[in-house]
């Protein structure tokens, strides 16, 4: 590889605990991203992948979503931000039984990427519909 490459460190997930339990949640998120114009990718099932070869863990689904007249502008001035885009969500149950939601901000991966904050804005829409979702 020609020239050095800085790592940058990924800032800590940020985490909600949502009013509904996790089957709920998770389909709340879902309606929310495509009633928001958004598509859901893939989802990968985390705890149906640990029963798969004889593990247990509690629920956890990880959603990837978003739209590409967001992510793209970001992803052409940044094209690694392909490897954070588009976006994901952790809908997870934890050891109490409560639902909690995680992601990473998307203005912590546009200034990672070292791009002006504006390229973010489309892309932080997301996290306000996700803390609206997840209350009562």
């Amino acid at each position: 590889m020609n020239g050095t490459t800085t790592a940058v460190p990924a800032a800590a997930p940020q985490e909600l605990l949502s009013a509904y339990d996790y089957p709920t949640t998770l389909t709340r998120l879902v309606s929310a991203f495509e009633g928001a114009g958004m598509t859901v990718f893939a989802r990968i099932d985390h705890s149906a992948g640990a029963a798969a070869v004889g593990l247990g863990m509690p629920p956890a689904t990880v959603l990837i979503y978003g739209n590409p007249r967001g992510g793209t502008p970001a992803m052409l001035a940044a094209p690694a931000l392909a490897l954070d885009l588009p976006l994901r969500v952790l809908v997870r149950q934890d050891d109490t039984g409560a639902t909690r939601v995680a992601f990473h901000s998307a203005l912590e991966l546009v200034r990672s990427a070292g791009l002006p904050d504006q390229l973010a804005a489309p892309l932080l829409k997301a996290e306000t519909l996700i803390a609206a979702t997840v209350k009562p």
